[in-house]
């Protein structure tokens, strides 16, 4: 199917967002904190939470509340209120590893013989289980089963023997595999890490005297602060008091060996945000550009399927001269879940949630924009509702390579088998799709849609930056 919100088990999802803040001048943060993860709730809908603490106080003493369900379902002003702290960090949460659970929202607090440390990460491990076996032998005792819980056991243990706590960050850095964009709070330090690769966005902003990390420039807008920069891939930035900003860069890899998700251009990151200096937005457009002059055609409507497509399909009507127009009406009341209809109704979950501007569509040759095709299976009701509107003719164009194989660095591609691309080529999906032309963006085109910058095609050449594990680790992905 495209990937949208039509069903939860056919949309594609990244990992997480995560936040942290560190006003020093002594501000509470939690609301901050809210307003943050308010902002990257398009990263993680499952479950969502703050930690903060207060630096002049009870060393070690931190304030958490956490719980399943969306930003502002799990937070009101009186558990925020209650909330008193100068630094926190916060997080949303998508399961891509581990279930969907209570015990598995961050962020993670963990109370050990050093003090104590709040974490939130994006990404997935793949040397996780390997990991996780390892401390078990030793003693440790899992109360998740997320892979973040991995990198606090493995932080706290390489505490034991280093100076600063940013010093077993950086180890344990070196110890860990796969994609990690980390914030964590210790009684007086807010650190942030990227993996060597890049795979996972990480930015740093300021509002005042105030130090913000966030997955996505859009959450430092949301709450005022400004863009300072993105943490590269390998760095580690600290904020203390005394220092402000510090930076190591000793982890960082050559540009050409970087990784970055190149779904974040395609589809995750809001279009307002920018990643590594390049702007989601435009590169939605570039992305549509492209699209048009690798694979022409002839018509009279240009439509995104909301809300993913709408950027490359802007881009498609610049480069073609042929109109752009909303051809679908989206139920916005529709949330994250709702009952779905059995299969004896007659009701469709598309439909629930989609609808077609008959007006829009009808007697016109309509190119209908969407960012991915990955299992197939109700791309077809999509390209009949636009026929069963009027559409004279209907032509599909993706702003993604097709999808072969599975992602093992957080988001949830499933297995080949499920994919429809896998063992298909293009005529085969166009027929069993139902549109009169069908064409995927060219995999050559994406570092120029990424602005040149070094990126992860794994999920569409089965090229990925490192080794894959030998066995599936993702979870809920074995369907």
């Amino acid at each position: 199917m495209m990937m949208n919100d039509f069903n939860d088990n056919s949309k594609l999802r990244d990992k997480c967002g995560v936040f942290g803040i560190y006003d020093l001048d002594g501000e509470d943060v939690a609301s901050t904190v809210y307003y943050g993860l308010f902002a990257l709730q398009h990263r993680g809908q499952e479950s969502c939470g703050i930690a903060v603490s207060d630096t002049e106080g009870p060393k070690g003493k931190v304030i958490s509340h956490k719980g399943m369900g969306l930003v502002n379902e799990v937070f009101d002003s009186d558990n925020l209120s209650a909330m008193k702290g100068d630094i926190g960090v916060g997080h949303c949460r998508y399961s891509t590893a581990g279930e969907s659970t209570h015990e598995n929202a961050q962020p993670l607090v963990l109370n050990y013989v050093k003090g104590t440390l709040a974490l939130a990460h994006n990404g997935n491990l793949i040397n996780a289980p390997e990991l996780k076996d390892e401390l078990s032998q030793t003693g440790a005792i899992f109360q998740t089963t997320i892979d973040t819980e991995v990198i606090a056991y493995i932080i706290a243990r390489e505490r034991l023997n280093s100076a600063t706590v940013q010093e077993a960050v950086l180890r344990a850095a070196q110890r860990i595999k796969g994609a990690f964009s980390i914030v964590v709070m210790s009684p007086r330090k807010l650190i942030g890490i990227r993996d060597p690769y890049g795979f996972k966005p990480l930015c740093i902003g300021r509002r005042g005297n105030a130090w913000i990390l966030a997955s996505e420039s859009c959450a430092l807008d949301t709450i005022g602060a400004e863009f300072v920069r993105d943490v590269r891939p390998g760095e580690m930035v600290t904020v203390t008091k005394e220092e402000g900003l510090v930076s190591d860069t000793s982890l960082c890899l050559p540009e050409e060996d970087q990784a970055r998700c190149i779904f974040e251009y395609i589809y995750f990151a809001r279009a307002d945000s920018v990643f590594d200096g390049v702007g989601i937005n435009r590169a939605r457009i570039n992305a549509g550009r492209f699209l048009y002059e690798d694979s022409p055609v002839e018509a009279d409507l240009v439509t995104g399927v909301p809300e993913s497509g709408n950027g490359a399909a802007l881009g498609f009507s610049m480069a073609s001269g042929i109109p752009y127009g909303p051809a679908f009406v989206k139920n916005t009341y529709v949330g994250r879940t709702f009952i779905k209809p059995g299969q004896s109704s007659r009701e469709s979950a598309v439909r629930i949630k989609l609808n077609v501007l008959a007006e829009a569509v009808r007697g016109k040759r309509v190119v209908m924009v969407d960012d991915s095709i990955v299992r197939g299976t109700t791309s077809d009701q999509i390209v009949d509702m636009v026929r069963r509107a009027g559409a004279k003719e209907v032509h599909v164009r993706i702003s993604s390579p097709p999808f072969r194989y599975p992602c093992y660095f957080g988001i949830d591609i499933p297995e080949k088998d499920q994919l429809i691309a896998n063992g298909r080529d293009v005529e085969e999906i166009r027929r069993i799709i139902g549109a009169d032309s069908l064409a995927y963006l060219n995999i050559d085109r994406l570092k120029e849609m990424a602005g040149g910058l070094s990126i992860c095609k794994g999920c569409f050449n089965g090229e990925y930056p490192l080794e894959p594990p030998k066995y599936d680790i993702r979870g809920e992905f074995e369907r």
